[in-house]
């Protein structure tokens, strides 16, 4: 019982914090309203992927990075200017795309396992929010099985809220099909 209320704590706690745009959600909106579906899925799989490694490194160093201020400032500082410069050059037009872009850009998982790692931004926020269910007394993880239920839980978290984007998004689409602004301005 104790398996599946970790489980369910990283499961909720992840759909939510999935909510807010991010460069991630907002790719995988994107795919899904120009009707790249298989595309999209794919890279939302790469992403709970790569979040579940990277809430338990968040889950395991929550109290060393915590501790230095210093540390966890430096690290926003360039998750930031990565997402910057990833979301600047999502922005530029390309004239001819080159064969490797061609594939980074048809292969949803490939493109959302990198982007996904270059997005380190999951750390901080499962480093936080561990620490504040653990001194709420919400939650407790002191076996290596809690452990990972509950970071099975982040990831499965967001593959579901990531399902329903795409979902929603497909059924969107009929009305955004053929517009400019939907490859400009993320929606």
């Amino acid at each position: 019982m104790e398996y599946f209320y970790v489980f369910f704590l990283g499961f909720i706690f992840s759909f939510i914090g999935s909510i807010p745009p991010g460069t991630l959600n907002v790719s995988i909106l994107q795919m899904a309203l120009e009707g790249k579906i298989k595309i999209a899925t794919r890279f939302a799989l790469a992403v709970a992927i790569v979040g579940y490694p990277y809430a338990w490194i968040g889950v395991q160093f929550e109290y060393w990075l915590s501790s230095a201020p210093m540390m966890v400032e430096n690290f926003q500082l360039i998750a930031a200017v990565v997402m910057t410069g990833l979301g600047v050059f999502n922005l530029l037009p390309s004239k001819q795309p080159t064969d490797l872009a061609k594939k980074f850009s048809e292969s949803g998982f490939r493109r959302g396992l990198t982007l996904s790692i270059l997005n380190p931004m999951a750390i901080p926020y499962w480093m936080g929010f561990t620490a504040y269910m653990k001194a709420q007394g919400w939650i407790s993880l002191p076996t290596a099985g809690l452990l990972h239920s509950y970071v099975f839980g982040t990831s499965v978290g967001a593959m579901a809220l990531l399902s329903l984007v795409i979902y929603f998004a497909q059924r969107l689409a009929p009305y955004a099909q053929g517009s400019k602004w939907i490859k400009i301005i993320p929606v």
